[in-house]
């Protein structure tokens, strides 16, 4: 026994050199099988490689057409544009003198923040036509988030430039435009949310310019009566407010804080004030059906709301609603038809008709035809 109790420690130290030695022997192995399976497929990958090479400098040595592999499919969310959405080019000698005057007097136009198609178009003008612009006012960040604009978002945009007044006033007087679309970002960080500012641009426009034609496409300043009078009451022409949308729809394009019975009631009471045509805009495409859009019209007849657009929504980036449907030129035509029965004063229809969009064309045609049918009445 006392033998045994001896012999213990050295037998248990052999199984232990035994089991490691066993050990070291299989780690190894497996390095060794790792690393030749490695050394195969990185082989394997040189070869790939060095054929790819091959095969293209051959083709290209060769002249012959490289092997293009097909698009990957599109998105079903995606819709293909069709050919009517085609605008003009943005390149005429008047276009690069706004553009011009745009930067050298730090200002922002909606033309360009919200991406609109038709800016070649509208600034172009010519020698038959109205040249047009729309200048967005008090910064170029806005409090609210729709989901249809590209405008910058921020809850605490720059504070306003108090000279903005004066460099508008004095763009629009290099540029020599007979009518100018004034909007503006919603601020609803400010106490008075901007409309003090819109009304001084409004005036000081109209002093240095008392023929210039005036429309301003104004926030809803959340409803407040006082504010929306500040602006309605400036010595504008047109006060235009956007619906956007039908009522359903209100909640998923615009921000939570836009509501349809308020964009209504903004509209009526800038109406009641006088003194100024109301208007409105319609965007077409975002899953609306004929039934709401009637409903809309009707609403919008119910308050006198004097001018009517319709226009196609256009998806501006990924990260806003996608397009449900293009609507065509005819179905268009037909919304103009429709508006134009209800007794709307004037209704511009068409997949790139904008709020603004060639606004002195389309207003002053309307506008001169109407003053000339009360002078005849008149006589």
């Amino acid at each position: 026994l006392i033998t045994c109790i001896h012999s213990f420690p050295n037998t248990m130290r052999s199984v232990l050199q035994r089991s490691n030695h066993t050990r070291r022997f299989l780690s190894s192995q497996v390095t060794v099988t790792k690393s030749a399976g490695s050394a195969s497929r990185l082989e394997a990958l040189r070869e790939q490689l060095a054929s790819e090479a091959s095969n293209e400098l051959d083709d290209f040595a060769s002249g012959a057409k490289p092997v293009r592999r097909k698009a990957p499919k599109r998105s079903k969310k995606i819709l293909p544009k069709p050919r009517w959405l085609k605008a003009k080019a943005a390149d005429s000698e008047n276009y690069q003198k706004l553009r011009s005057t745009v930067r050298d007097l730090g200002l922002a136009t909606v033309c360009e923040e919200a991406r609109c198609p038709n800016i070649g178009e509208c600034w172009g003008g010519g020698a038959d036509e109205t040249a047009t612009a729309t200048i967005m006012i008090m910064g170029d960040t806005c409090t609210r988030g729709c989901r249809f604009c590209s405008v910058k978002t921020s809850k605490a945009p720059p504070p306003l430039d108090p000279e903005e007044p004066e460099k508008v006033s004095t763009a629009i007087a290099k540029w020599g435009l007979d009518y100018v679309v004034l909007t503006s970002v919603d601020r609803d960080d400010l106490e008075d949310q901007g409309a003090n500012h819109f009304s001084e641009v409004v005036q000081k426009l109209k002093e240095k310019k008392p023929d210039l034609l005036v429309e301003a496409l104004t926030p809803d300043f959340q409803g407040d009566k006082d504010l929306i009078r500040a602006v309605a009451t400036s010595g504008l022409d047109v006060f235009a407010h956007n619906m956007e949308t039908v009522e359903r729809l209100t909640p998923l394009v615009r921000d939570r804080r836009a509501a349809y019975q308020q964009s209504l009631d903004v509209l009526q009471y800038a109406k009641s004030l006088g003194g100024c045509l109301t208007k409105t805009s319609i965007m077409l495409g975002l899953g609306e059906k004929d039934e709401e859009i009637q409903t809309t019209l009707e609403d919008l007849r119910a308050i006198e709301v004097d001018v009517v657009t319709f226009g196609q929504y256009l998806q501006p980036t990924k990260k806003h609603l996608p397009v449900k449907e293009y609507v065509t030129p005819e179905k268009f035509e037909e919304w103009q038809q429709k508006a134009e029965a209800m007794g709307f004063t004037y209704v511009a229809s068409g997949p790139l008709v904008r709020s603004s969009y060639k606004a002195g064309e389309f207003f002053l045609k309307n506008y001169l035809e109407e003053q000339k049918a009360k002078e005849a009445a008149a006589v």
